[in-house]
Parts: C-alpha cells; sequence; structure tokens
C-alpha cells in the first residue's frame, strides 16, 4: 500500500519533533516519539544500542551539558519497501554550547501505531569526512 500524502506528512512532522523534545528536555514525553519497543543505536558513539524510551531519556540524562544545545533535522527522505516497511533518512546537524557543530544520518524505520507513527528504530551514523560512500 503506497502512503498517503498525510501519513508522509505525519513522518515528517515525527521526524521533526525529535530535536524540539530532546533540546527542551521533555524526556517524558518520548513515548510521542517512539515505539516502547524501540532500538537507538548510537555504536558510532561508543553508547551501544539503546533500548526503549527510558533507556534514551537516561542516557540523555547522563550526558547532561555535553548534550547539543540544538538537534537540528533537514532532508527527510521517506520510502516504503515492498514489504511495507517505512524507512526515513535524514540529516541531522547537531550544535554545542561551544559553537561546534556536527552532521548525522539518521536512518529510522517507522511504525504506525494507535497513537500514529512511531520511530520503531534509529540508527544515528556521524558524518565526520566529506563524501563519503
Amino acid at each position: 500500500m503506497a502512503l498517503s500524502v498525510e501519513d508522509r506528512l505525519a513522518v515528517h512532522e515525527l521526524v521533526s519533533l525529535h530535536g524540539h523534545l530532546m533540546d527542551s528536555g521533555e524526556f517524558d514525553r518520548m513515548d510521542e516519539l517512539f515505539c516502547a519497543d524501540v532500538v537507538y543505536d548510537v555504536s558510532a558513539f561508543g553508547l551501544g544500542e539503546l533500548r526503549g524510551y527510558e533507556a534514551i531519556s537516561e542516557a540523555g540524562l547522563a550526558l547532561g551539558d555535553a548534550n547539543p544545545v540544538g538537534h537540528h533535522v533537514t532532508n527527510i527522505c521517506v520510502t516504503e519497501d515492498l514489504d511495507g516497511t517505512v524507512r526515513v533518512r535524514s540529516k541531522g546537524i547537531g550544535v554545542s554550547a561551544t559553537g561546534s557543530v556536527g552532521s548525522v544520518v539518521y536512518e529510522d524505520v517507522v511504525r504506525r501505531e494507535p497513537a500514529g507513527w512511531r520511530i520503531a528504530y534509529r540508527k544515528v551514523v556521524p558524518r565526520r569526512t566529506a563524501l563519503r560512500p
């Protein structure tokens, strides 16, 4: 089944909401972003796979002031596999309190749940070199 325009818009809004909630420390609202069984893969940052939104919240709190002051997402591309899996690939820009900036790619699998679209899987891939295939 092809994704409707409404579904695509809802997925874009979901991905965009991530930065707002993370930057404001609204960890009590992680259930608005993630499935309860979410896998959040931050292995590239030495943190492994976080399972469940409580684990994501705990990791954010543990980072404290080392968290970016701004998570910005761009270039959101939504695709649907033949089996119905909905994937989202987007670019993330993180700004630290010192003004340094980092770039990542978010590789997401999203799932429609009774409360709406949620991220079921997210892999955060840092961009550290230009033109890396």
